[in-house]
């Protein structure tokens, strides 16, 4: 009937009441919670469940309907849950089942939240109906029904009657003849209004008291006179149920606004209520109409969301109530006094208190206050209170109202009146605990003893979802008005009394076959908490066995394989020292001498040994051994005969020491010699000198770990060589460069840095094309990346033995692999900026090179690419198009030019667009576009960021021109291209338009490359095979998915009607499997925000896909340490890099064996064809991934967003004012009755 009305409000829900632990285990395997100070069991919230978890608690507090009707019906009655799996014809009724089942684990259940699921599984709902909000007294009306239906032909066919039917009787008497008319009514609640009304006495006297007359105008037909009379109209109660429930119209409709609201206004209700002025008959003794209220189900929140749970009062005496000022009291009065009796049992709560008073801090570490246990007391928690009150921690999340936690739950302290009064005890008295939720015994037919008040039966609890808490009888008053007020009341007859054996006897009236359930589940429960307790605990160590290691070069090192050489221990952290020791000595039933046990470390030179352990009586969690540590075992003093020196100031540290290497003429990368060695980190720098440069020379240091550049490099001056390696800052994996004498040019000497990147020294390759002579010489120039090209220039003019004049009418232009000359390089640009590698092969050509502020554009005349001649023009960057195309004309007059008027210029395009008569494709053929994908690593040096970015697509009038790889074409099209198109030019991909094939559906993914193999753009092209050819959609004008299996038809690719396919040429044949990921990978530039052009890279992921699988791959790709990189994916349409995390802790066998989360899901989604980038941190510590493309993308990104704002707001200005009101409304998901599915029973 309210579908949504009431939505779920999860503020109102406690999700955590568990101590925080140190292992992270999966939640499902932790065992549920024990029941708290209250032992009573809440109810687990479903998601939208709150309405019917509060339902369920009232009807599990009606004694009368869980003990004498529900549980009374047994199994010969009902059948059984098993009969309704094993024998689906029997008729079996399951939600009365379902019913008892979860009654009886309230009831007898150590733990702290009782699940629902199998309940509403009995009901037919799904998850849906699971999450959605209903309304609580729909529900009690709808659950009532299907219960009775359920019962139909038990002895419990009458439970809902007998405890909630009443009868109501409207009666009408005529004034005149005296007739009564009377109507009867059967109700199950009575709803009463709220809007404009004190209280429920109020509403009851105006439905049941007063009388509404007929008269003047308004008269009633009387059945007896046959005429209109004057009556009088009224109710009364007829018959009284033993249960009375009443439902308050809390939610009305306003008519002048349309919308529902809810009545928050003050509206009270007793505790105890007199029934009998509202009664027909009223002769029977006032004790028979006094109603006492049990349960109160309050709403918090207004009518679209909010959130219900009920306050109960425990009329069995089931629970501990116990508030937090009258225990506070209590255990005062109750302390003890007599110290002297040996016998008795210290009350750890006093001693908790003592010792949390004495420390200055407000709180201090859990584990802390253990160690200080035993400092204090000579034992420790366990061996003398763990047995009886538990775990430390649980024992004081127990007692919540003298102990309070840090948010994390790591730190603890006494409440501040608590830590006054302990200090005002001179005596320094013992406090009594009081009984302890762990104590109860529920296999025992002994009752638990508890602390009540001294009004018994009128314990109130709030039960809200899984978290119950003992309330006084006053807070009701706070649920008569505001946003949480009640919502549904519950009385029940004063003289419903209950039996003596009931009281405060959990397993009261519930049968034997639930009992045994109960009692067997309890015991699988102590088990599993057992077992999580040891394994939340327990902790791996890594012993390290002297016998097996070997002193050399700073740090040990194993004589056998590692995992010869270590031996895996779990034990329990709790546990001390010396059960540690005696572990230890009983798997090593051969050692001999003293056993000395240190905190071991693996280091990149070795192994190296801290502090030793000692005080075999401390906790291992108390003396700081964690999950995973390492300890050597050993004597104390040496190791296969060397003496070992431990501790930090003996650290072993790796140093990498770079030589330059000889001049190698061929040689590219890296040009000097890297070898590794190790150094105490307490070794003065002058040793390392002598030990490294016997002969003499500079030693410089990186002072920004692996960049290397010059910037970065600082000599060690001579009063730096009494400093120790580790006070000049050289750690494991720090550079340090040795330049001879006759190195030490590179060295400026005043300010002690390197002038030059080390590795960057090398050459270039210029070759004469201005053909001054016979044959053209080829000259090598050594040159840095931060050498000045008009600096080469000049060096190879002098080399080359040409006339200096030359100088000022010449250029460098790179020559590709194929021999073209490609565009000049600006005089002022460096080798870095130029974008040429070492070893590159330049041109020295007549003609000027185009400063920095100029293109160099090349451009085809001619509607036949083939035949037409490339063109070359330079041109300002901000000349229009107009001008570049008149300069064009101007300068190569030969061209094909039609004036069509002034300052207008079409020249002939090169591009071929498809005609207005093509024709959609045949029945059973496709009709593809076929894109030819280029590689982005074959980009020309010119291309900035900016127009890799870009590209550009401009348009003057009839003329357009494109601009793509420093190449230009003019062309007027027959039509303007549209985006749908096939002739929609991708300008942010390397993608170029070959032409459209039209094949059949059932042909091969070879069919398919053979065909678009014939078209022109591909003929230039010299691929031999369709192997040679790789294929991928086109999705948003990238490449998307990589179509496998050239056998495989184009029918199986599900591939739709507008499917548009890119060809990319491979250099070798391909032949990937399901299992391989293609991925194209690019390693960092040290010192650049710029990356290596990318390589492909197939990786096979049928094993596994994660981040320390995919590590590995890329590292064996690069041939590096697996350490020593940094792997991030690259997502083009934000233009972000996402890290993929590294992979470097240990990890124990037990955590191994979990499965890691796949790369292909969240957040990564890895695919074919995605970008890796590379960082080699030997050269590159940084981390940032991101280039000055993504830069320049970024910001045209927030652009858009900006004027894609802007225009927003613009059309919000004109849309008219009721328009924009109902934009604010907030959507509301459809109404849906609530229903419970019964199956039939007659």
């Amino acid at each position: 009937m309210f579908g949504d009305l009431f939505e779920e409000d999860f503020s109102f829900i406690s999700n955590n009441h568990c101590g925080k632990g140190k292992k992270s285990k999966p939640r499902d395997s932790e065992p549920p919670a024990p029941r708290d100070f209250t032992n009573l069991s809440g109810i687990k919230n479903q998601g939208g469940t709150c309405y019917l978890n509060s339902l369920l608690q009232t009807l599990l507090f009606t004694p009368e309907f869980r003990g004498n009707a529900l549980f009374s019906l047994g199994p010969e009655e009902l059948g059984t849950l098993d009969d309704s799996s094993r024998k689906p014809d029997t008729k079996v009724r399951i939600i009365p089942l379902q019913l008892q089942r979860l009654f009886a684990q309230l009831l007898l259940l150590d733990q702290q939240a009782a699940s629902t699921t199998d309940l509403t599984e009995s009901f037919g709902w799904n998850s849906n109906e699971e999450m959605r909000q209903h309304d609580v007294q729909e529900l009690n009306r709808i659950l009532f029904s299907a219960l009775e239906t359920s019962l139909v032909g038990t002895s419990g066919h009458d439970l809902i009657n007998r405890l909630y039917h009443g009868i109501v009787v409207n009666q009408i008497v005529c004034k005149e003849c005296k007739n009564i008319s009377e109507r009867q009514e059967d109700f199950l609640d009575l709803t009463v209004a709220v809007k404009g009304i004190a209280g429920l006495e109020e509403a009851l006297w105006n439905m049941y008291v007063e009388e509404e007359y007929f008269e003047d105008e308004n008269l009633y037909r009387c059945g007896a006179c046959d005429k209109l009379v004057e009556a009088s109209k009224s109710a009364k109660l007829r018959k009284l149920p033993p249960f009375l429930t009443i439902s308050l119209l809390r939610f009305n409709f306003d008519f002048e606004k349309c919308e529902r609201y809810k009545e928050t206004s003050c509206y009270t209700f007793p505790i105890q209520i007199n029934l009998k002025p509202f009664c027909e008959q009223t002769e029977r003794d006032d004790s028979e109409y006094m109603y006492e209220l049990f349960s109160v189900i309050v709403h918090k929140g207004g009518c679209y969301g909010g959130h219900y749970h009920v306050y109960i009062r425990d009329v069995d005496e089931l629970g501990n109530w116990q508030l937090q000022e009258e225990e506070d009291r209590l255990i005062e009065d109750k302390a003890l006094r007599d110290t002297e009796n040996a016998k008795e049992v210290e009350n750890p709560l006093a001693v908790l208190k003592g010792i949390l008073s004495e420390e200055e801090s407000k709180q201090i570490p859990v584990d802390q206050l253990g160690q200080k246990l035993l400092e204090k007391k000579g034992v420790s928690w366990n061996k003398k209170y763990r047995k009886q009150y538990g775990a430390l921690r649980k024992y004081l999340q127990n007692h919540p109202q003298i102990f309070q936690f840090s948010p994390d739950e790591n730190k603890v302290g006494l409440k501040e009146k608590h830590k006054l009064l302990f200090k005002a005890d001179s005596q320094g008295q013992d406090l009594q605990s009081p009984p302890q939720k762990n104590d109860v015994q529920w296999n025992s037919e002994k009752n638990p003893t508890r602390l009540r008040d001294s009004s018994s039966g009128c314990h109130w609890f709030d039960l809200n979802d899984s978290k119950v808490q003992p309330i006084k009888e006053k807070d009701i008053e706070k649920q008569f008005q505001g946003k949480e007020s009640a919502y549904m009341l519950f009385y029940r007859k004063s003289q419903l009394k209950r039996p003596p054996e009931a009281r405060g006897n959990p397993r009261y009236q519930i049968p034997e076959h639930l009992l045994n359930e109960m009692n067997a589940a309890n015991t699988e429960l102590q088990k599993k908490r057992a077992e999580c307790d040891s394994a939340n605990h327990g902790i791996d160590l890594h012993l390290h066995l002297s016998s097996c290691y070997k002193f050399h070069n700073g740090a040990l090192h194993p004589s056998l394989t590692w995992k010869e050489s270590v031996v895996d221990l779990t034990i329990d952290r709790r546990k001390t020292l010396g059960d540690l020791r005696l572990s230890v000595f009983q798997m090593l039933e051969s050692w001999e001498g003293d056993m000395i046990l240190s905190i071991a470390k693996p280091l990149p030179a070795g192994l190296h040994l801290y502090q030793i352990l000692d005080g075999d009586e401390l906790t291992l969690d108390g003396i700081g051994l964690a999950d995973g540590a390492d300890v050597f075992v050993w004597n104390g003093k040496e190791v296969g005969g060397t003496k070992v020196m431990t501790g930090p100031d003996h650290e072993p540290v790796v140093v990498n020491v770079l030589r330059l290497a000889e001049y190698n003429e061929g040689g590219k990368g890296q040009h000097f010699t890297e070898s590794q060695h190790v150094f105490s980190c307490s070794t003065k720098l002058g040793d390392l000198h002598r030990a490294l440069a016997p002969s003499g020379g500079i030693i410089l240091k990186n002072g920004s770990g692996p960049d290397k550049e010059a910037k970065n490099w600082q000599v060690f001056l001579e009063e730096d060589m009494k400093e120790t390696v580790k006070s000049v800052g050289l750690t494991d994996g720090c550079s340090v460069l040795i330049l001879d004498s006759h190195d030490q040019s590179f060295v400026n000497v005043s300010s002690g840095n390197l002038t030059a990147f080390t590795y960057d020294i090398s050459w270039l390759q210029v070759k004469n094309f201005c053909r001054t002579e016979d044959e053209e010489k080829h000259v090598k120039i050594t040159a840095t990346i931060e050498t000045v090209m008009s600096d080469i220039k000049m060096k190879a003019i002098r080399e080359l033995q040409l006339e200096e004049e030359l100088a000022n009418d010449s250029c460098l232009r790179p020559v590709s692999g194929n021999g073209k000359l490609l565009s000049p390089v600006p005089e002022d640009y460096t080798v870095k900026e130029a974008e040429l590698k070492m070893g590159s092969l330049l041109g020295l050509c007549h003609g000027k090179a185009p400063t920095s502020t100029q293109l160099f554009l090349y451009f085809i005349v001619g509607s036949d690419q083939n035949s037409s001649p490339e063109m070359e023009i330079v041109v300002e960057e901000t000349a229009s198009v107009k001008e570049v195309s008149l300069a064009a004309f101007k300068s190569f007059c030969h061209a094909w030019v039609r004036s069509a008027a002034p300052g207008e210029l079409c020249l002939i395009s090169v591009r071929h667009f498809r005609s207005s008569g093509d024709t959609e494709a045949k029945e059973g053929f496709l009709k593809i576009p076929i894109w030819w994908f280029k590689s982005s690593s074959h980009m020309k040096h010119g291309q900035n960021a900016q127009d890799q970015v870009n590209g550009m697509t401009c348009k003057m009038d009839a003329l357009q021109v494109h601009v793509d790889s420093s190449v230009v074409s003019f062309f007027l099209p027959p039509f303007p291209p549209s985006k749908d198109s096939p002739e929609y030019i991708h300008t942010d991909m390397d993608l170029c338009y070959a032409g459209s094939i039209e094949i059949a559906a059932e042909a091969s993914l070879e069919d398919l490359k053979m065909q678009a193999m014939t078209l022109p753009c591909c003929q230039e092209q010299i691929v031999p095979l369709p192997s040679f050819l790789r294929a991928w959609t086109v999705d948003s004008k990238r490449p998307g998915k990589l179509l496998r299996n050239n056998k495989q038809q184009l029918n199986d690719y599900k591939l739709g009607a507008r499917v548009e396919i890119c060809i990319e040429p491979l250099q070798k044949e391909e032949y990937l499997g399901p299992h391989e990921l293609l991925l194209r990978v690019q390693m960092g530039i040290p010192g650049e925000r710029n990356y290596c052009d990318s390589t492909d890279l197939v990786w096979d992921i049928s094993k596994e896909c994660t981040t320390w699988a995919l590590r590995h791959r890329v590292a064996s790709h690069y041939c590096l340490p697996v350490d020593k990189i940094e792997i991030a994916k690259y997502f083009p349409e934000k233009f972000e890099w996402l890290p993929i995390s590294s992979w470097t802790q240990q990890i124990s066998k037990r955590k191994r064996k979990k499965k890691q989360e796949s790369l292909q899901s969240a957040p990564y989604h890895l695919k074919d064809g995605d970008i890796i980038g590379v960082k080699n941190l030997l050269l590159d510590d940084t981390k940032d991934f991101s280039t000055v493309r993504d830069d320049i993308g970024k910001e045209k990104q927030r652009q858009l967003a900006l004027e894609k704002k802007k225009s927003r707001q613009t059309g919000r200005l004109q849309d008219h004012v009721f328009s924009e009101e109902k934009l604010n409304i907030k959507p509301r998901k459809p109404e849906v009755a609530l229903s419970i599915n019964v199956g039939v029973f007659r």
